[in-house]
């Protein structure tokens, strides 16, 4: 099969949309979406800081590498940020993967630790919860907004731009519903130009999947071990529900996308 674009063969088919895209329009496209999402709510000023919130997963790393091939072209600066949450045997290779990434880019980066920020580490914080319904990602959840808050406070920043994909916002949409937490719902709207320090979610409206390929297709590390307290929560049985949907009918998460931006409206 020959890429759709140009006549190189072809290495990515969007079932959604049926496309064939070769690797190099494919990443192209990638970059393109991005640059719309990002201008179409606003979310980057003339001449702003953003910082760029980097774990050293592929969202993060792809949108690292992304936004400074904007930002050479466009008015604003960079600044990469990770936060370290302690957990031994984890996050020291991610910040290893990020540290390299960052030089390559030529992109200052600053890391921020729960132990200097809270006096202690994720491991710790679970130790002393009360209640052991309280999940792991719900408190460490909490400790790593604060800590990027103050990440970007300490830099200066105008912006935060964290690797959150499609996937992400719909299965935080299922959590919230099925918990019943309706408010945060009102929260989901991508628009926070508003804000006095914005928070932007340049892949909200791209595939997980999708940004899978464009870090397998550019060559890039990046840490693929999961969270060892990733499966405490619900959320990797609703990204497995909704990943079973979409084989069968595919589309179907950029309709519940849309769908999620209406009623956050």
């Amino acid at each position: 099969m020959k890429c759709d674009r140009c006549d190189n063969p072809a290495a990515y088919t969007r079932k959604y949309s049926g496309e064939k895209l070769c690797s190099q329009c494919f990443s192209k496209s990638i970059v393109r979406k991005t640059a719309k999402t990002i201008s179409k709510y606003n979310m980057i000023k003339h001449n702003e800081l953003v910082a760029v919130a980097v774990s050293g997963g592929k969202d993060s790393l792809a949108l690292l590498k992304i936004i400074k091939e904007m930002a050479q072209t466009h008015s604003f600066r960079i600044m990469a940020i990770t936060i370290d949450e302690g957990i031994p045997g984890y996050r020291n290779a991610a910040l290893e993967i990020v540290e390299i990434l960052c030089d390559e880019l030529n992109v200052e980066h600053k890391v921020y630790a729960y132990k200097d920020l809270f006096e202690l580490t994720l491991d710790e914080a679970l130790d002393l919860r009360d209640n052991e319904k309280t999940s792991s990602c719900s408190i460490c959840g909490t400790l790593r907004r604060r800590a990027i808050d103050y990440a970007a406070k300490d830099i200066g920043a105008d912006v935060i731009a964290t690797g959150h994909n499609l996937d992400d916002t719909l299965q935080t949409f299922v959590i919230n519903m099925l918990s019943g937490d309706t408010t945060k719902i009102g929260w989901m709207d991508p628009d926070t130009s508003t804000n006095d320090l914005r928070k932007i979610k340049p892949f909200c409206e791209i595939y997980e999947s999708e940004i899978v390929f464009y870090a397998f297709t550019n060559d890039m590390p990046f840490q693929s071990e999961p969270c060892p307290h990733m499966n405490e929560g619900i959320r990797t049985e609703i990204r497995e529900f909704l990943n079973s949907l979409e084989t069968q009918h595919s589309g179907i998460k950029n309709n519940l996308y849309q769908s999620i931006l209406k009623v956050s409206e």
